[in-house]
């Protein structure tokens, strides 16, 4: 897939309307909605994601980030929350996506790849059979209590363009952006669109001013092409 021209931006781990209402203003085209995590920063519960998710205008993805690895569990979490995007950030069945499309035809699927190494890219060929999007994070699956985003840490964006170049289906990219790295990874991966958590938060609350500093980068790196 070619690299886009003008990088979207999603605004993750939202925790008030009044966040949500916030990034929109900066621009963003979609914001993350945290539910039950066994780590990382911004979970909060499933009836507060349902009072956020009903008051995003349209013309925004409202992603439900979830954690389960069951279908059954994430038709239940969606019609809990109603989201009109579901990001699953674990492994996953292939099977599972089959039940997701067929009880839920209008939502869109994004499953997440931790990019680890160069096995990365054929985890993500496989996934993009069955989703909507990919979207490449930092986390790692192989600890005790597994880490599934909002590590604040950089992976190989090699790989990540690697990637983005192989498979037909959009890529988001997250993994430790910041306002000061921000334009170098768009430069470096093309991807459909950037995703950031802690990059604009300030002690877990969204902080305008690095929000905006994110928001100009983007801006910047765009009207470079």
């Amino acid at each position: 897939m070619n690299p886009v021209k003008y990088v979207r931006m999603k605004i993750c781990c939202i925790g008030s309307l009044e966040e949500a209402k916030l990034a929109i203003s900066y621009g963003a085209s979609a914001i993350g909605l945290v539910s039950s995590m066994p780590s990382g920063p911004g979970p909060i519960p499933e009836e507060l994601i349902a009072t956020i998710a009903a008051g995003i205008p349209p013309g925004i993805a409202t992603v439900l980030l979830t954690s389960s690895q069951n279908a059954a569990d994430i038709i239940r979490q969606h019609f809990a929350t109603r989201t009109n995007t579901i990001q699953i950030v674990d492994q996953f069945p292939s099977g599972g996506y089959r039940l997701l499309r067929q009880a839920l035809p209008a939502v869109k699927l994004v499953q997440v790849i931790h990019v680890q190494n160069e096995a990365s890219t054929e985890v993500a060929v496989e996934a993009a059979r069955h989703v909507d999007a990919i979207l490449l994070d930092s986390g790692n699956l192989n600890l005790s209590i597994k880490e599934l985003g909002g590590t604040g840490r950089v992976h190989d964006w090699f790989i990540s363009k690697s990637i983005r170049e192989t498979i037909k289906i959009p890529v988001y990219l997250a993994g430790g952006l910041r306002p000061e790295n921000v334009a170098q990874a768009i430069q470096a991966v093309g991807p459909f669109a950037v995703d950031v958590c802690s990059g604009v938060r300030t002690n877990g609350t969204l902080d305008e001013e690095k929000l905006s500093a994110f928001v100009g980068a983007v801006r910047r790196a765009n009207e470079r092409g």
